[in-house]
């Protein structure tokens, strides 16, 4: 692996995880949950880049930056704690550790609410990023997909070369996309120097440049002024950057890739581990008590302490409709 530049991990802890609850709140989100074989999603994170990274950089927010200082003290890992008093998306977030960090530095750019397993194939992609990433090329990483997901978003490529981004699709697009085989699920994933991707940044939407910059050169111990934050545009780094960059490359992946960003998400990876189920495909979550479902079949019974919720799975992505509606009526069990 090319260790001529120092590789920092920036782990990016935004999101509620709303289409997880009642098992992801506010106080707690879905990333921080300890139900995967007894880690959290964040640990499993930062263990699986702990030997690639020289650094580690961590942009959360006032409402998790003690869940991610605790899981990083209690593994003995020194981090530069960024954290922003509003959100504003995820290119002012880059922004901000590319700020904190060396022009050359290589960034490796994760959020912390992903599964990835084939660990040997993750460190192959890695390695090729940062390959690419020290050649001046903005690295996405595209996963080759199993099944149409309408869940995720699309990279169209030919070889390394981007094609074309694309937004969730329905079904019958998926099914397309997968047909033509070089579509690529949209990981989220990132691998670049610093100093090229400011560059890139300032070149395409200098405001969220300019105003990150004024942020970042204003913090207190890494944390970010209220008012010069709310001066910050609102983009993502794909409408920012991914779309409009001539540097572009994708490395094509094979690792096993899932962002559990809902319940049908959670209820695979959780059989796959060997959790139960009952001849209809029924799982209970959260509870050790005897459940029986008639007439049912692919239902998932959700269990905490003060909300209960019951879903057909392949409705999981609706859940999130229902967390705006809660938000609105019931805010109090968001929290």
């Amino acid at each position: 692996m090319n260790k001529k530049h120092t590789i920092i991990h920036v782990i990016l802890t935004g999101g509620v995880g709303s289409r997880l609850w009642p098992l992801s709140r506010k106080s707690r989100p879905k990333q921080y949950l300890e139900i995967f074989e007894g880690k959290s999603l964040f640990e499993l994170t930062v263990d699986r880049n702990r030997e690639i990274a020289d650094q580690v950089i961590v942009v959360g927010n006032v409402d998790n930056c003690h869940l991610s200082r605790h899981i990083l003290e209690k593994n003995n890992i020194p981090y530069l704690d960024i954290v922003e008093s509003t959100p504003r998306n995820t290119a002012a977030a880059i922004a901000f550790a590319a700020f904190a960090a060396d022009p050359e530095a290589i960034l490796i750019v994760t959020p912390m609410d992903h599964i990835i397993e084939k660990k040997d194939l993750y460190d192959q992609a890695v390695a090729d990023a940062i390959a690419k990433a020290a050649n001046d090329h903005i690295v996405t990483f595209g996963i080759v997909p199993t099944k149409p997901e309408t869940g995720y978003g699309y990279i169209e490529s030919k070889g390394e070369n981007v094609l074309s981004f694309r937004e969730k699709p329905n079904l019958e697009t998926a099914k397309t996309f997968i047909a033509k085989k070089n579509f690529l699920w949209n990981s989220g994933m990132f691998c670049f120097k610093a100093g090229v991707f400011l560059d890139e940044l300032k070149h395409f939407k200098p405001k969220v440049y300019k105003k990150s910059k004024i942020a970042w050169e204003n913090n207190t111990d890494g944390k970010l002024d209220l008012a010069l934050s709310l001066d910050i545009p609102s983009i993502s780094i794909d409408y920012a950057v991914m779309e409009r960059s001539k540097k572009i490359k994708v490395v094509p992946s094979q690792f096993l890739w899932s962002d559990l960003g809902s319940f049908e998400s959670v209820y695979d990876y959780l059989v796959s581990k060997g959790h139960a189920v009952d001849e209809n495909g029924n799982m209970t979550i959260g509870t050790q008590n005897y459940t029986a479902f008639i007439g049912m079949k692919n239902t998932i019974l959700i269990a905490t302490d003060n909300a209960n919720l019951v879903l057909q799975k392949e409705h999981s992505q609706d859940v999130k409709d229902l967390y705006n509606e809660l938000e609105r009526i019931k805010p109090e069990l968001l929290e």
